[in-house]
């Protein structure tokens, strides 16, 4: 785990998707609130439901059976047997199990909802959550088995079965059964409350952090293919004008205009206008503000959507402790995350897309206006036998594909399922988990980008076709950045490492881009 940097707070204050992330790097650590209104309000919720227990109240999941179970009583006497059940059975997960980033924002975002107060839990169950983020405790939770409603049931019934030192554990890099860390650590497995399994299971803890996670990743994404197209544009011999900012007062959108502006500055243009012979570049570069900026534009509207959901009480049925009111509803349904994701992943897949069909000109001598072939470096007595970019160039061409293949909207695929009871539901984990592999993509084909560009650019230089002192100081220190990890490719050479060291970069948001100095 890296070095914390700073405490995040829960209870009473709005939780941001950079804090989720910060969590998810080991760069925060979480804390409960010391506020004494916060917890009274949570142990509030506990007591009515304690006391509505003692009257013989019927609630839905604590004196019922779950789902199509509803018409199912459980005996008083049973009721605390009933959220083991419900952690046991939902223990199906199946497919990759989720990394410890992913896991960490998973809890912080259980975390974030039921500290809201509306869920009926115990101060115990909120600081277990807390031991296990600040001890870095993560459950081993495997990524399919979610519908997105009732909630992310079978992957956070790993989330509960911790809780109460069953299953496994990821601690210290190694997967170990929960009892024994626990034991080593001298932390008492808890004991679940009548609603509590429903209430850690019944929620979008899931779907929610990892749309955290990527909408920082989209972002930093939208700068970096800004800064490749603007590369691209030089190596081309491009034309400046296309990102004129009166040209784009024309058409005001602000995330776009935006978009044009950082292009426009890393080409000089109103310093070193670049002309071209050609009157308009093809659409990839001239069109490349308006593709990125649909994208730039929709992320407000996105951010607005995750943080409300990840900062809502999302399970069922809602506990007022306060009003003394239990709220049955469907609260569980994770059609906003599914929403945004859905409409994320095909943004981005558009950026691979973009950068895709940038580098096909980049590559071919009868669209890059004299570069060499394959932007290949050797020398003239070495190109017969020199290939340069083009394997890489289909490698472009096949992670863009992938990625183009996946954002089929899995919120239109709803199941009927659990006797239909969950008879139309989100699929928003499914479309977060789409997303991720979209942006696993999109970011293979950028670092491939960015290799490309730069050795495109740097062969102009080599050439003398173009003027280093004429470029813009942002494109030159982008070109110092690329060049002190990645050699001229003038002879052929395995790129793979190279390649897997670039995507790492971009994930952890190395390259300096237009919000990042260096």
């Amino acid at each position: 785990m890296t070095t914390v940097n700073s405490n995040i707070t829960f209870g009473n204050s709005h939780i941001s998707i950079e804090q989720i992330n910060a969590m998810a790097k080991g760069q925060a650590q979480a804390e409960l609130s010391k506020d004494g209104d916060f917890k009274k309000t949570i142990e509030q919720g506990a007591e009515f439901l304690k006391n509505l227990l003692q009257e013989d109240g019927v609630i839905y999941g604590v004196t019922t059976g779950y789902g199509d179970s509803v018409t199912e009583q459980v005996p008083l006497e049973s009721v605390h047997e009933l959220p083991l059940h419900l952690t046991r059975f939902h223990g199906c997960g199946l497919g990759d199990i989720f990394s410890v980033e992913q896991t960490r924002a998973i809890l912080g975002a259980r975390l974030t909802s039921l500290s809201q107060g509306f869920s009926g839990v115990t101060w115990e169950l909120l600081q277990q959550l807390e031991t296990l983020l600040q001890h870095d405790i993560m459950p081993r939770i495997p990524q399919e088995g979610s519908v997105g409603a009732s909630g992310d049931l079978t992957p956070l019934s790993y989330v509960a079965a911790v809780l109460i030192g069953e299953r496994e554990v990821i601690y210290q890099g190694k997967v170990r059964p929960t009892q024994e860390v626990f034991a080593e650590l001298n932390i008492e497995p808890i004991k679940l409350q009548p609603k509590e399994g429903l209430a850690i299971m019944n929620g979008t803890a899931v779907m929610t952090a990892l749309a955290c996670l990527a909408f920082q990743r989209a972002e930093y994404l939208i700068e970096l293919c800004s800064r490749i197209t603007a590369l691209c544009s030089i190596a081309l011999q491009g034309n400046s004008a296309h990102f004129d900012d009166i040209l784009f007062s024309a058409k005001p959108h602000p995330g776009q205009n935006q978009v044009a502006a950082w292009i426009r500055d890393d080409l000089n243009h109103h310093k070193h206008p670049r002309n071209s012979s050609r009157l308009q570049d093809r659409y990839s570069i001239r069109c490349a503000p308006h593709i990125i900026g649909a994208l730039k534009d929709s992320m407000p509207w996105m951010r607005q959507m995750i943080e409300t959901e990840l900062n809502s009480a999302n399970d069922n049925p809602i506990i007022d402790g306060v009003g003394q009111h239990v709220l049955h509803g469907g609260h569980f349904y994770g059609g906003h995350i599914a929403m945004v994701m859905d409409t994320l992943k095909t943004g981005i897949a558009n950026l691979a897309d973009l950068m895709d069909r940038q580098m096909a000109l980049l590559m071919d001598r009868k669209f890059n206006n004299g570069l060499p072939n394959n932007l290949s470096a050797a020398s003239p007595q070495r190109k017969p036998i020199n290939h340069g970019f083009k394997a890489v160039q289909i490698g472009i061409s096949a992670w863009t594909a992938e990625a183009l293949k996946n954002t089929m909207p899995a919120s239109v695929f709803s199941r009927s399922t659990e006797c239909h009871n969950q008879d139309k539901v989100s699929m928003g984990t499914i479309a977060s988990r789409d997303c991720l592999r979209i942006l696993q993509l999109t970011e293979q084909v950028a670092a491939a980008s960015l290799m490309g560009s730069c050795q495109a650019v740097q062969i102009r230089i080599n050439h003398q076709q173009l003027e280093a002192a004429s470029l813009s100081d942002p494109i030159q220190t982008t070109l110092h950045e690329v060049f002190e990890k990645f050699e001229l490719v003038d002879e052929d050479r395995p790129l793979e490492n190279e390649l897997r060291h670039f995507v790492t970069l971009i994930q952890n948001q190395h390259w300096s881009t237009y919000s990042i100095e260096r």
